[in-house]
């Protein structure tokens, strides 16, 4: 089953895309609203599920006197291509290894050598493992940038709805951060309820503090930098999460 991601997963991902080494997460939490502990939490999560794999080094083999990169484009029979390309990236000298869907020219291997004949020998290896090489080029750049609609061009900072999600029927579930300013900050949910801050067809089922997910009850008061998760029976009308600091376009 796929994980799905919010606003803050999101977030997080970008700007590991701008700077794995650098991105601090009491930034990341500032602007999402959220606590430190949340974002890092959100990370070891990430982890988990396999969606932020590593941290790669963007090295530019090219600036070390005599070192060349070279990509190749292989073809590897369909039924064996993943298991070739793992194979491939066992070769000294293969740095990388990018697995495509098609027939013809399904893997591209980056190569690192010192001379031509490191190259013509990574590629004799290539060849005894299986793989046919289409085609064969010296690697001038390479350049990365972290995905744009991950980024806070698209996102309002502060406390937002960070997730939205319909249901069968006209059941609907919303997940926001509260704000320090929010309405409902402070107030247990009973009071909430009772106050008319959340409606009586919405139910909280998920309470995310500190990095750690709280079985919510009547007497749990709301926190600053809590991410809540909200089901309602019955469609979000417009104004409904006005106290915890957004609304439902």
């Amino acid at each position: 089953m796929e994980h799905r991601i919010d606003e803050i997963d999101k977030r997080i991902l970008y700007y590991f895309g701008v700077d794995a080494r650098n991105t601090a997460t009491s930034e990341v939490a500032e602007e999402m609203g959220v606590t430190p502990a949340t974002i890092r939490n959100r990370i070891d999560q990430l982890e988990e599920q396999g969606i932020l794999r590593g941290y790669l080094a963007d090295i530019d083999y090219k600036s070390i006197g005599g070192y060349i990169t070279y990509l190749f484009r292989c073809t590897a029979p369909i039924p064996e291509r993943t298991q070739l390309a793992q194979s491939a990236l066992d070769v000294s000298g293969v740095v990388g290894v990018q697995e495509l869907m098609s027939g013809s020219g399904n893997l591209l291997v980056t190569v690192v050598g010192a001379d031509t004949d490191d190259i013509n020998h990574v590629a004799g290896e290539l060849s005894d493992l299986g793989l046919t090489i289409e085609d064969e080029s010296v690697m001038q750049g390479e350049y990365h940038r972290p995905y744009d609609p991950f980024g806070p061009e698209t996102v309002p900072k502060g406390p937002s709805l960070t997730d939205f999600m319909s249901l069968a029927g006209d059941a609907e579930v919303a997940e926001f951060s509260v704000s320090e300013d929010a309405e409902i900050a402070g107030n247990t949910i009973e009071q909430a309820v009772a106050s008319g801050q959340i409606s009586r067809e919405a139910h909280v089922v998920g309470i995310e503090r500190d990095g750690d997910v709280l079985t919510p009850k009547g007497d749990t008061a709301f926190q600053t930098g809590d991410v809540v998760s909200l089901l309602s029976t019955a469609p979000f009308k417009k104004d409904s999460l006005k106290a915890f600091g957004t609304q439902r376009e």
